[in-house]
């Protein structure tokens, strides 16, 4: 690990404050799910066109799958996305006050309770948006892989067991993700 860490930049994490709502970053996490990252970027900025420069929940309702579909939005995606402006429409979830909220047990059960956003959109979120530096994303294939590489493993390492890896890493697992996927690269 301390190679990864000398040789590349320090960490972003909880140190660079993105300049878009939680609810733009949660919209931003739904679209890049399992997509690469340019893939992500082109269709997160025809969303954002179809909404008008601002991805706000009201404009957000009142885009059509058609035209979401147009985006490169998928029909799951499409739900997720209008469930979560629904949510933050009708205050079941209060999005752009998350940050307020200090628990990240609390954050992760609001938002999971939404269809179609799972760990990983809430880790994501948590770590870049909310700064959170305890978040250890072991679903993520990128930090198990740079995990795996860091570590010289001959066999893949599973979520579980990167779970276990990670606990003494804690209050700063996040930093570690961060160094997981840089090393990569």
């Amino acid at each position: 690990m301390a190679k990864i860490i000398e040789s590349h930049p320090l960490c972003t994490v909880g140190r660079i404050a993105k300049p878009i709502t939680h609810f733009e970053a949660l919209v931003e996490s739904v679209i890049s799910q399992q997509l690469a990252v340019k893939a992500a970027e082109t269709i997160f900025i025809r969303v954002k066109k179809l909404a008008g420069g601002r991805v706000i929940p009201a404009r957000i309702a009142g885009i059509t799958e058609t035209d979401m579909r147009e985006a490169g939005v998928s029909g799951a995606k499409f739900k997720s996305i209008q469930g979560l402006a629904d949510a933050a429409l009708t205050k079941k979830i209060q999005v752009n006050k998350l940050h307020e909220i200090e628990d990240d047990a609390e954050i992760f059960e609001q938002l999971t309770s939404l269809w179609g956003i799972g760990p990983w959109t809430v880790d994501m979120f948590m770590m870049f948006q909310l700064g959170r530096l305890d978040i250890w994303p072991t679903g993520d294939l990128g930090v198990r892989r740079g995990w795996e590489k860091i570590y010289s493993l001959t066999e893949e390492i599973t979520p579980k067991e990167l779970e276990k890896k990670g606990a003494k890493f804690a209050p700063y697992r996040s930093v570690v993700a961060w160094y997981c996927w840089r090393a990569l690269n």
